[in-house]
């Protein structure tokens, strides 16, 4: 894959980039001339894995390791980054888990779990992050949601609530950092081919299939794409925005 210059001499941070999005979010940056931080938690293998694939293509890379809803592990992840390449142009907060359940059988574990990661997470890498991107006066912030914090969804009441916190939590930091010329936006796919979703029941994936407008599930490339517009050039005046790529799942 050659890359193009849009984001030549741009440091990128992608947060859970070992595998699924967050891998096809990493590469699709560094096509476009992006150096790329990938970072992992638990799958360093799939974190190699992907940093070898944008150096075989000519870009450069770098992984790192952090659980993502411990402070001190984010700030030694983003003291890590700017120490090596002094700098973070685009943050992409992809990091997320599920902990599904019913309300009446969700524990307190199970909601602290999803939401220390999906939300807090965000918060901790946003917060440190931006500090660099306001000494340079310009920074991309693009943080992945979920269709289900707009639609809600039976089972996933921790998730739901998290994403839902995602959407005003993006545009009070767009508020925020607009005149430090730096955009905050999230990208909320919907049911797209990941390895959580293909372990779902083959009758689950035709009935979740089903309820899509466009009659199929999305590949993570299709999210990848409209994060790395929204990291680009061409989307200098769009901030605070939830861009949906779902197939029209939630029309």
């Amino acid at each position: 894959m050659e890359a193009s210059e849009e984001l030549t001499g741009r440091i990128a941070l992608v947060t859970g980039a070992g595998r699924g999005i967050g891998r096809s979010v990493a590469l699709a940056l560094a096509s476009k001339g992006a150096s790329v931080v990938i970072h992992y938690n638990e799958s360093r293998d799939g974190a190699e894995k992907t940093a070898n694939e944008i150096r075989d293509n000519g870009q450069n890379a770098m992984i790192v390791q952090a659980n993502i809803g411990v402070a001190e592990d984010v700030e030694a992840m983003i003291t890590t980054v700017i120490d090596s390449w002094e700098k973070i142009d685009v943050l992409v907060n992809n990091s997320g888990v599920i902990k599904d359940n019913l309300i009446i059988r969700m524990s307190e574990d199970d909601w602290d779990y999803v939401m220390n990661i999906d939300l807090k997470g965000v918060f901790l890498t946003t917060r440190l992050a931006a500090r660099s991107m306001i000494k340079q006066r310009w920074g991309r912030i693009i943080n992945i949601g979920s269709v289900v914090g707009l639609a809600g969804n039976p089972g996933q009441s921790n998730y739901a609530a998290a994403k839902a916190g995602l959407i005003g939590f993006t545009r009070s930091v767009a508020k925020e950092l607009a005149p430090r010329n730096i955009t905050v936006n999230m990208v909320a796919p919907g049911y797209i081919v990941t390895d959580v979703t293909e372990n779902l029941p083959d009758e689950t994936k035709d009935y979740l299939t089903s309820m899509i407008p466009m009659k199929r599930r999305g590949q993570p490339e299709e999210i990848a794409d409209a994060v790395a517009f929204l990291a680009g050039q061409r989307s200098t005046y769009i901030t605070g925005q939830t861009l949906n790529v779902d197939g029209g799942i939630v029309i």
